[in-house]
């Protein structure tokens, strides 16, 4: 027990950056080769930004390669994501390339290398308060749902996982979740929702 609150509470973050900055050493030369990808096929700007909520539910900005345009309908709404998923973007997204600039973010604390994924602002005011514990730990890159069938899974299970995270980090689960998600992410399923093109929103209670 002594060890895995070490691990919680120091080595985690120490693993973070240390791996962090040489998976970001290996994957630079692809990190570029994806930038220019996305620019040539959906031009600027090559990041998507978004605000997520973070460790305790607070508010940082997440980084990803863009997967989607920002076509408008002639009222000037974005349109469905299926209509604005591109080839390429469809292809990042099933190889998870897309996340590679959330190494950013892993470096800079926002995140970790292994935990609950970070999901939107909104949702928050909808978990449960069991739910709501995934916010203890940072979100990951690599976690618990993704190497459990990703959105394959309901938002009840994947709460379930993310809880459950919560209860048993250590280097241990850590590194399993690391190689099961990189298995996962190779075999390129769950990527979607069932009928989606991304995944349903969270509506909250079970989802």
């Amino acid at each position: 027990m002594a060890a895995r609150g070490w691990y919680r509470r120091y080595g985690k973050r120490v693993v973070d950056v240390v791996l962090g900055c040489l998976v970001l050493v290996v994957l630079f030369p692809l990190a570029l080769l994806v930038a220019l990808l996305v620019r040539f096929t959906m031009g600027s700007p090559v990041l998507f930004r978004q605000v997520r909520p973070g460790l305790h539910g607070r508010p940082f900005v997440m980084y990803k390669f863009r997967t989607m345009t920002d076509r408008r309908d002639a009222k000037g709404a974005l349109l469905p994501d299926g209509e604005r998923l591109t080839r390429v973007g469809r292809v990042l997204r099933k190889l998870s390339l897309d996340e590679i600039p959330e190494l950013w973010n892993v470096l800079r604390g926002d995140m970790s290398l292994v935990g609950p994924r970070p999901l939107l602002m909104e949702y928050l005011p909808l978990y449960t308060p069991e739910q709501a514990r995934r916010q203890e730990v940072r979100p990951g890159m690599a976690g618990p749902v993704i190497m459990s069938g990703r959105n394959l899974l309901s938002w009840e299970e994947k709460f379930k996982l993310d809880v459950w995270y919560v209860d048993h980090v250590s280097v241990r689960t850590d590194l399993v979740i690391l190689v099961r998600t990189f298995i996962r992410v190779l075999a390129g399923k769950g990527v979607s929702g069932p009928g989606e093109a991304t995944v349903a929103k969270f509506q909250g209670r079970g989802g």
